[in-house]
């Protein structure tokens, strides 16, 4: 009778013990992610900030500004952190992490720009206030677009090129799921310049790492762009400022309207933007002075510069290194030609990444020697021009690129020329367009700015298209005086453009249609 008892009472206990559920374990807090491990990885520090009590989030020091703060935009956990992937390395990388109630399970892991060694703290902040998760790193080094921080020091080469962007993901994705005992359903990337070829080189290399990505007027091929800009420098400054063949910025204006005149209206509205500067044909010998040189008009030798300058960089046979600027461009070529000195990222590439030799003369830059040998010497690692994105595609992954018409850093044609090789490659247009839609922006410069209407969200339309498989159409595009929206005009999957309608308000973007112009 005690033994069936026995029995009894310990099957009522297993009973208990299976029937009743789990206590739940208690989530980690902001502090103990400091204690996380992981391998080759070091967290600095895990601290949580909560408005109103905490107003700033201190940030440290960067090449180009003192220490400063930031405005605490929602309640976060920020953790900061470094990894070590070889003796040479030190990538750091910071996650901040919304409340897990306020999460919208997903992570956002924002760009950088040029070749600076800096998180880029604003975009984390813009992230983290629609509910990501985000992270940023400052690729591994802490520097400016000199890029004096690479020499000697092969292993931060390939931390900027690509580790650095990988490793942060991977550990960024550890954090979160340790956080919040789920790991992200969605990981995006959003990035413009540089931080548009590191969405690219995600792609291309780490097709696992994210599910969507926006690459904004990527810089992925970094050994081209540097020399098609320093030979734009050279065209210019080679002889100083001083020299016949200079044109002082005070005639970009000049060399704008002409450009105007000949192709604004083309698309059937004169708005000062040319929709499409590719199909323009402008030929500056027009403005050629006939007689003394005056400010309205280009000497010969200017002349000369400025043909330069929208034909590009080419090797001695002829082929194309790298696209010029485009027409409707010319009020921003100050970048590029306006000197004195060259532009510091094409001339910092060259005399630290490619010849190692702090004492490197710009003037002594020859465009197809000097190419070839940063293709041979960089090429492989820092480039990202790979058009085939089948293991990307596969997983359902989604791109959206977009690029000024009047970009002056990087040519819009790359993107172009980039989005080009990838329908080759990947079964022609209505295949590529099924996951990869290029769109180009009329009058905008270097990621934001410029004439026309350049406000816009990628990342609504990409969310659109990742999470309920409907492909952006058209994005609509803003333009604004004094906070208040004047303009607004479709952006359109390339190769099509913003046709106008014939009748209605030619600032209103109801008035316009995506198609293929006949212009």
């Amino acid at each position: 009778m005690r033994n069936h008892l026995a029995g009894f009472i310990i099957l009522a206990f297993v009973a208990a013990f299976v029937l009743t559920p789990a206590r739940a374990t208690a989530a980690p807090t902001c502090e103990s992610l400091a204690s996380l491990k992981i391998p080759q990885v070091t967290i600095t520090s895990a601290t949580e900030y909560t408005p109103p009590k905490d107003l700033v989030i201190p940030i440290p020091a960067s090449p180009f500004a003192s220490a400063g703060n930031l405005e605490v935009p929602v309640t976060l956990c920020r953790v900061v952190a470094f990894a070590t992937p070889t003796s040479d390395s030190h990538i750091t990388f910071e996650v901040w992490l919304p409340p897990a109630a306020s999460w919208n399970g997903k992570l956002q892991s924002v760009g950088n720009g040029g070749f600076i060694g800096q998180i880029a703290y604003g975009a984390l902040s813009n992230a983290l206030k629609l509910g990501y998760a985000a992270a940023g790193t400052d690729t591994g080094h802490a520097g400016g677009n000199d890029e004096s921080w690479a020499m000697g020091h092969p292993e931060k080469v390939i931390d900027w090129s690509y580790r650095a962007v990988h490793l942060m993901t991977l550990d960024a994705k550890q954090i979160i799921r340790t956080y919040y005992g789920s790991p992200a359903r969605l990981a995006y990337w959003n990035g413009c310049s540089t931080g548009g070829k590191q969405g690219l080189t995600e792609a291309q290399k780490f097709p696992s790492d994210y599910d969507a990505i926006i690459a904004g007027a990527p810089a992925n091929y970094i050994t081209h762009l540097q020399a098609g800009s320093e030979y734009m420098s050279w065209v210019s400054l080679r002889n100083g400022i001083n020299a016949p063949e200079y044109i002082p910025p005070s005639k970009y204006p000049v060399i704008h309207r002409a450009a105007l005149n000949a192709c604004d209206a083309r698309d059937g509205v004169a708005d000062g933007v040319i929709e499409d500067p590719s199909r323009c044909h402008f030929d500056v010998r027009t403005i050629e002075c006939h007689g003394a040189d005056g400010p309205s008009c280009l000497t010969a030798p200017q002349v000369k510069t400025a043909q330069a300058l929208y034909a590009g960089a080419k090797f001695a046979d002829g082929r194309q290194i790298y696209p010029g600027m485009e027409p409707g461009s010319e009020l921003a070529w100050g970048a590029m030609a306006g000197g004195p000195e060259p532009i510091s990222i094409g001339t910092g590439f060259f005399m630290y990444m490619v010849f190692a030799d702090p004492k490197w003369d710009f003037r002594t830059f020859h465009v197809d020697r000097d190419t070839r040998l940063a293709d041979s010497r960089l090429g492989s690692t820092m480039n990202a021009i790979d058009p085939n994105l089948k293991r990307f595609r596969a997983r359902g992954g989604k791109i959206i690129t977009y690029h000024g018409w009047a970009d002056q850093l990087i040519s819009p044609g790359n993107s172009v020329n980039y989005y080009r090789s990838v329908t080759a490659v990947m079964g022609g247009p209505k295949n590529t367009q099924e996951f990869f839609r290029l769109f180009m922006v009329p009058g905008m410069t270097h990621c934001e700015g410029g004439t026309g209407p350049t406000s816009f969200d990628m990342l609504g339309p990409l969310e659109h298209w990742r999470e309920h498989g409907i492909p952006p159409t058209k994005i609509i595009a803003s333009h604004s005086t004094h906070n208040t929206v004047d303009e607004t005009r479709p952006l359109c999957p390339y190769p099509q453009a913003a046709i106008y309608k014939g009748s209605g308000d030619t600032n209103d973007a109801a008035n316009f249609v995506c198609g293929n112009p006949t212009w």
